[in-house]
């Protein structure tokens, strides 16, 4: 695999990760959702995880794929 490959991976996530906080904490979004407020720890730490859990994978695999 080529190290560029690596490199968009990680810019991707990180993007995603940036955009899907924006995304949530936007004024249309609570205004569209009232009960959103309500669960905004929640969900904020849930995708938290999800992302950390995707970012620990892909720094494995590039390490897995540099030593082997």
């Amino acid at each position: 695999m080529n190290i560029g490959i690596v490199v968009a991976l990680i810019a991707l996530i990180g993007f995603a990760a940036v955009a899907t906080v924006l995304i949530g904490l936007s004024k249309q979004n609570v205004e569209g959702n009232p009960d959103y407020d309500k669960k905004i720890g929640k969900n904020t730490l849930r995708l938290t995880l999800i992302y950390a859990v995707a970012t620990i994978a892909a720094v494995l695999a590039f390490i897995w794929w540099y030593v082997g």
